[in-house]
């Protein structure tokens, strides 16, 4: 396959609410070394602006999260190297960072621009003469979670590279990559794939295979190829975590079930190393790598993903779809959630294929969002399908964090990148809502798409078109795979092609400023079974799953009603359900509520309120409890797993104490 250089340059508008914006000078980069380009590729920086509930979300996560941290504090750990045989420190620089440094994309300010400067000089600070940088000494090094935390290191460090150009950076990265190779290298008689902590079979060293790949392309340097290609032959040689090595992509393609897998089934380490794979791919053109990480994927959605976008027991695959009516203890690591966002990500740009945008939506509005606490500064470890919401502990109390508050703002600050892409036709339209963008055209004009819309509180959009030129092109509008009904009108008359439910929509035509689309999905609600067949049912709208919450309860005539002992959801033959929006029945905390349908055991039809689920729970607090699925009659008064009363209010208290209080938000 012929060579392909992408030359790239970037340009930052740096904004501040009281300077207005100006434009910095670009720093020019050398091409990346690859083999294949993506069919849809990302947002520029500061290329798309989110307003309304989604863009909120955004600002709280940068401001009370990202751009919120005690950076001595992660850095500390890479100076007193204090995780001798054990210990992960090391990883949350990378992982706050990484998303630390996609928030600057999305708001450049000169504040923000402070924050990651200082992160990144005082880590560079700590670098040893030997390249190292890292929080184990120097006789514990390639230890249980060494590696791993190196990986995160490479990726914060590249990551400020693509933005900057910084070529001190660069090498600084390139510096810890050559230390790596020298102490586990080919030449060095060991096998990565048995080292780190034992319980997760080399899964975690082996990840490192991603920013090895992203340095090749970034430098052309044939050793970190040759080193990346090292890890994934090690895949394939038993060691002492495994008799027969961990087999990641004969068992990727062979559709292995994840539980079965010869690595650990650790979901989140697991779907690291197919990232690396993907941009392998990207370095080699090698099929076999894309191959094994688009068979897995499409796995992962068959077997693990929940009705809410993410998955795990405990942090491993455990069969989820089928399992998750039941009482999961400990069920979908927010790290999970972040990582599989990501993993979508990468095959959305890859493929092009509309289904992993719609994944990426569920995941957003669902698991991501119910993960955060309302103000951004703190999630979840794990979340449910029923319970309570519970803020992560801290892991390493002197760091002040866990690998979930770290990580989750990595997925969320995806947003900006896969909501409006470029290809070589046009631009796709993943996200719905009140955004504005600015993309390049086939031909290399400004196009601006100034889009209006309160989804997914309702289904329509409206899309105007900016141009300084007339151009034929593709305006790709994603239409997810619920909207079984859908209008697409231009300019007020109707779109001549047919919209097809889990695939793009394509507009060709000859655009000029001032054209306009509109899009109108469905927004019916849906009765969905749970996959198991257990006869427990839950309700979607749009890409949104409902809950029921401890503070709603049903109301007739602006009065309390007392609920009958058997109610069903009162669903169409389509498994399609009439919802009444309600607002936030008065609860500022709670997005959106809907009064729903509901039969009793007469026939009768009555409403019980539910809300959405990244509302649910959302007091963070005990005894505000919400549930997902239900059996199907269910018993109103036994609603909670607690066996609460449904009329008990909930009486909100103090906040609980999980988030440290340099913090919390004021």
């Amino acid at each position: 396959m012929k060579r392909v250089f992408l030359f790239a340059m970037m340009t930052f508008l740096v904004t501040s609410p009281s300077v207005s914006a100006k434009k910095v000078k670009p720093a020019q980069k050398p091409a990346l070394a690859i083999e294949v380009e993506n069919v849809l590729n990302p947002a520029p920086a500061h290329a798309v602006q989110i307003d309304g509930f989604i863009g909120n979300k955004l600002d709280l996560c940068i401001e009370n999260r990202l751009m919120a941290q005690d950076i001595d504090r992660v850095v500390q750990p890479f100076r007193d190297k204090p995780d001798g045989n054990w210990g992960f420190r090391s990883e949350f620089w990378g992982k706050w960072f990484t998303g630390a440094m996609l928030g600057y994309a999305y708001q450049p300010t000169e504040a923000h621009k402070a924050v990651i400067e200082k992160a990144i000089r005082d880590l560079m600070a700590t670098q040893d003469a030997n390249g190292y940088i890292g929080t184990y000494p120097d006789e514990y090094h390639l230890g249980d979670w060494d590696i791993w935390g190196r990986k995160y290191v490479m990726l914060g460090l590249l990551s400020y590279y693509d933005q900057t150009g910084d070529a001190a950076v660069l090498e600084s990265a390139v510096k810890v990559a050559d230390n790596l190779i020298d102490e586990i290298g080919p030449e060095s008689g060991k096998n990565i794939a048995e080292t780190g902590w034992i319980g997760w079979k080399g899964l975690a060293s082996s990840s490192v295979l991603e920013p090895i790949a992203l340095l090749y392309q970034r430098t052309g340097n044939q050793k970190y190829l040759d080193f990346a290609r090292h890890i994934v032959k090690s895949w394939d040689t038993p060691n002492k975590l495994s008799p027969t090595g961990i087999r990641l992509i004969q068992e990727a393609i062979s559709g292995t079930p994840l539980w079965k897998m010869s690595g650990a089934p650790k979901a989140y380490e697991m779907m690291s190393c197919y990232e690396g794979l993907c941009e392998l791919y990207r370095a080699t053109g090698e099929k076999i790598y894309y191959e094994a990480s688009h068979k897995l994927i499409d796995t992962i959605i068959r077997d693990e993903i929940m009705l809410v976008g993410s998955a795990s027991l405990q942090e491993i695959w455990c069969h989820g779809k089928m399992r998750q009516t039941e009482p999961l203890y400990q069920g979908m690591e927010t790290c999970v959630t972040a990582t599989w966002m990501k993993y979508l990500y990468q095959m959305l740009r890859l493929t092009g294929e509309s289904k992993y945008a719609d994944e990426l939506e569920i995941s957003l509005y669902n698991a991501c969002l119910g993960a955060m606490s309302p103000n951004g500064e703190w999630w979840a470890y794990y979340s449910s399908l029923m319970g309570e919401r519970v803020h992560s502990h801290q892991q390493f109390p002197d760091v002040v964090m866990s690998c979930c508050v770290a990580n989750g703002p990595r997925g969320l600050m995806t947003l900006p990148s896969w909501a409006a892409m470029t290809s070589k036709r046009g631009v796709a339209m993943n996200f719905y809502g009140t955004m504005q963008t600015k993309l390049q055209t086939p031909q290399k004009q400004d196009i601006t798409l100034d889009m209006k819309s309160a989804y997914p509180s309702d289904g329509d959009i409206r899309i105007t078109v900016g141009l300084a030129r007339e151009e034929k092109m593709d305006i790709a509008l994603r239409i997810p795979s619920w909207s079984e009904q859908t209008k697409v009108l231009v300019n007020g008359k109707p779109f001549e092609g047919i919209a097809v439910k889990g695939a793009y929509s394509t507009i060709t035509r000859t655009w000029k400023d001032g054209d306009v689309i509109e899009l109108s999905l469905d927004m019916r609600g849906r009765v969905i079974d749970a996959p198991s067949g257990v006869g427990d049912k839950a309700i979607m709208r749009g890409p949104v799953v409902l809950a029921f919450d401890t503070r709603l309860v049903p109301r007739r005539d602006g009065v309390s009603e007392p609920p009958m002992l058997r109610y069903e959801f009162a669903g169409d033959r389509d498994n399609h359900i009439e919802l009444k929006p309600t607002g936030n029945s008065g609860i500022d905390a709670i997005w959106m509520t809907f009064d729903v349908p509901v039969a009793d055991e007469s026939g009768a039809l009555h409403t019980l309120p539910m809300c959405d689920y990244c509302s649910a729970g959302n007091t963070w607090q005990e005894g505000n409890l919400f549930r997902v699925w239900m059996q199907q009659p269910f018993d109103y008064r036994h609603l909670y797993t607690n066996n609460l009363d449904w009329h008990v209010n909930v009486t909100v208290g103090v906040d609980r104490p999980e988030i440290p209080e340099i913090y919390r938000v004021k």
